[in-house]
């Protein structure tokens, strides 16, 4: 089991870059306490050395799903800004949110296809009215129906049927693809500053059963 988790600093200044980084590295630590294991799949580096813009991170292992969720939402990196030294502003927010990276490719098997011979209007004279040449094909699996009354012959009717649902399926994999891509490019502007899901501090960590997944930290 496996998930996809997209980390991004959106469109805040460099201390949310910052802080994502600071957060990535927490996350991790926190993975490998719970035997999850993580993979840095794509960063987007910031304009300061050691921070990112976003990070793609495949989790995986037992309980995947579920830590991810634990992670998803707003996120805040609580500390003085490391490069604005007259700013009080502490709260620095970076959104995390699962999504979808490896879109299914659709198989295409002759043997899911139910095909009907059937009668078309239109032209073709006498012959097409009284045999029944045109096709109907229909794709059980995603229900897409196609009717081909092209040529004159049955088979070669039933040939281009056969050709025309394998276009439709791959068509309808490349707008999934792209959909997805599109979803994860809306995350970078889903972030909200304030009411975060956790709030994470520099120092050691320690866990308390009763935060709800929030951290809270020894002096």
């Amino acid at each position: 089991m496996s998930v996809h988790l997209l980390l991004s600093a959106g469109r805040g200044p460099a201390e949310c870059a910052w802080a994502l980084a600071r957060l990535l590295r927490r996350l991790e630590a926190d993975a490998t306490l719970r035997n999850v294991e993580t993979h840095r799949a794509e960063t987007v580096p910031g304009d300061r050395p050691g921070t990112y813009r976003s990070v793609l991170l495949r989790i995986s292992g037992t309980g995947a799903e579920a830590f991810a969720a634990s992670w998803t939402g707003t996120l805040c990196w609580q500390a003085p800004s490391p490069y604005r030294t007259g700013t009080g502003r502490k709260n620095w927010y970076v959104v995390a949110r699962p999504c979808q990276v490896d879109v299914p490719r659709t198989t295409f098997s002759e043997a899911d296809v139910d095909v009907v011979a059937c009668r078309t209007g239109g032209p073709g004279g006498q012959h097409r009215n009284k045999v029944s040449t045109a096709v109907r094909a229909t794709h059980r699996p995603s229900g897409i129906v196609v009717v081909v009354d092209t040529e004159r012959q049955l088979g070669l009717n039933r040939r281009l049927a056969m050709r025309l649902l394998r276009q439709r399926l791959e068509d309808g994999d490349a707008q999934a693809g792209r959909a997805a891509t599109t979803a994860r490019r809306r995350v970078h502007d889903e972030l909200v500053r304030g009411d975060p899901v956790r709030v994470e501090r520099p120092g050691v960590p320690e866990q308390d059963p009763s935060a709800r997944g929030r951290t809270r930290w020894r002096p």
